[in-house]
């Protein structure tokens, strides 16, 4: 990558300040500090000054800081350095510190795209990266989307370089060649190592980040399969190389969940080597019935700023829940009515209690049992839909509701934008897939790895009741290298 650089050192360093310069636009014009945020930096301003991993309790003097397992310690760790050296509490330089983090991730994808397209590609992932409104906008945010862009980045494109040496090696697999006279050169084992330690920090930074793990294991017990499938059964030997990997790469991205393991035990007596699903502590409610009655109708993020998140502590208006919310069939008349007695007994205390949540539950048992198929596939297909193609506004002061043009017109107007450009990205990527198998150059070597992220995540998310589009930008990486590879095809046939 970096005689790339040299050679179009003029390119880089534009397209590098340009992407300065809109991620700076993003800070001085949209910083974003969110109740995530909030709990983050109390999180790491109690690690960094009083050594205690937990939330404030300004209501119990006598525990004035309660320890936690709600959030992983990736991000507030990275706060509570950022805090150490600039100061606590210091938002200014968490953001510009995410700025070159973003920016760092631009240069990785493009090695990825070089690695896994041509050269052509690299130079077009770059601009698409770097001038991408989507990353930007979220290194002006407290949140962990940067980092784990940044880690998921890095792991792939180190999984990458770890297949293309075992390639050019004629070791794809593994075993001793005349070219290299070992099984796995050290230079291919530090790059295993490093794609699981990457794999480490992304489920650090949020327990989802075991999805990248998953997929890379994944393909590669996909590519040992086909060898092993195959007829040459002198390939069928070279399978050593694969178990070498996945062990090193399963290694090093579990090994740090160890020590957090372990502090969990001893600390809050119970076993817990991520995070509890809602994030929540052991002491509070999780309302898991309200929650399977949310999931058996939402499919759009507009219900999750309405709805979702108002539960519990404000009332649920029914006027803003679509009509499948409300009947989910036609033939049984007392849903309607069971339905609005439940919100309204909830309304009059805005508060969630296991009665209600136990009647929520029933709700949802009873719609489940009516129409299955809606429940686990329809619903599921639709909020994946949802988070891949919604416009990415969340952090902006745009109107979620913006398609109904009722309120500041400018505001829906750069919603529909925002749309546009996200299609731009997702469109030539799915494109290069379909034309994945073209003879026409550049091709799109382990392309298999880059898909089986992205499917992995996606389905994985069709099962949450809160489909927020911020969940899918792990995924641009993969999306950005595979839109940079139609792009460079359409550009060498022109």
């Amino acid at each position: 990558m970096l005689s790339l650089i040299r050679e179009h050192r003029r390119f880089f360093l534009g397209t590098t300040l340009a992407g300065l310069a809109l991620r700076l636009f993003f800070v001085v014009y949209f910083p974003a500090v969110t109740d995530d945020s909030r709990i983050y930096a109390d999180l790491a301003t109690n690690w960094l000054q009083h050594g205690i991993y937990g939330h404030s309790q300004a209501s119990q003097p006598e525990k004035a800081i309660l320890p936690t397992d709600a959030r992983l310690p990736g991000y507030p760790a990275f706060l509570a350095g950022i805090f150490w050296i600039f100061g606590a509490g210091n938002l200014k330089a968490v953001l510009l510190a995410q700025i070159l983090v973003d920016l760092a991730s631009c240069v990785i994808v493009a090695d990825l795209a070089r690695r896994v397209v041509s050269d052509r590609a690299a130079r077009i992932a770059f601009v698409l990266a770097a001038l991408c409104p989507f990353l930007a906008n979220y290194a002006a945010a407290e949140l962990t989307e940067t980092l784990e862009i940044f880690f998921t980045a890095l792991a792939l494109d180190c999984a990458a370089a770890a297949l293309g040496r075992m390639h050019d090696a004629r070791l794809d697999v593994g075993v001793p060649s005349a070219s290299s006279g070992q099984a796995l050169d050290q230079t291919c084992l530090k790059l295993w190592a490093a794609t699981g330690a990457a794999v480490a920090a992304c489920i650090l930074l949020r327990p989802d980040g075991g999805l990248l793990l998953a997929s890379v294991l994944l393909y590669l017990a996909v590519v040992a399969w086909k060898i092993l499938a195959s007829k040459d059964h002198a390939g069928k030997k070279n399978t050593a190389g694969l178990i070498v990997a996945v062990i090193l790469v399963a290694g090093f991205a579990l090994a740090p969940l160890v020590p957090w393991t372990i502090r969990n035990l001893r600390t809050l007596h119970h076993f817990q080597p991520l995070a509890p699903r809602y994030a929540n502590d052991a002491d509070e409610l999780v309302p898991r019935g309200f929650n399977r009655w949310v999931k058996t109708w939402i499919v759009d993020y507009v219900s999750v700023e309405d709805i979702y998140w108002n539960v519990p502590g404000e009332k649920i208006d029914p006027q803003k829940l679509p009509s499948r919310a409300i009947v989910n069939d036609n033939s049984n008349p007392d849903e309607k009515a069971a339905t609005l007695a439940v919100i309204a007994d909830y309304n009059e205390s805005e508060d969630m209690t296991p009665e209600l949540d136990a009647r929520f539950a029933n709700l949802a048992a009873d719609r489940i049992r009516a129409h299955p198929l809606r429940y686990y596939v329809v619903l599921p297909l639709l909020r994946v839909a949802d988070m891949w193609l919604r416009p990415r506004t969340e952090l902006l002061p745009s109107d979620p509701r913006w398609w109904e043009f009722n309120d500041v017109a400018k505001g829906s107007f750069i919603a529909v934008g925002f749309g546009l450009l996200n299609l731009a990205y997702v469109a030539p990527a799915f494109l290069a897939l379909l034309h994945r198998k073209s003879r026409r150059p550049p091709g799109i070597r382990w392309a298999g790895l880059l898909v089986s992220f992205v499917l992995l995540r996606s389905v994985f998310l069709g099962t949450v009741e809160n489909p927020e589009p911020r969940y899918m930008l792990e995924c641009y990486p993969a999306i950005i290298v595979l839109a940079s590879s139609w792009l460079a095809r359409r550009s060498w046939n022109h």
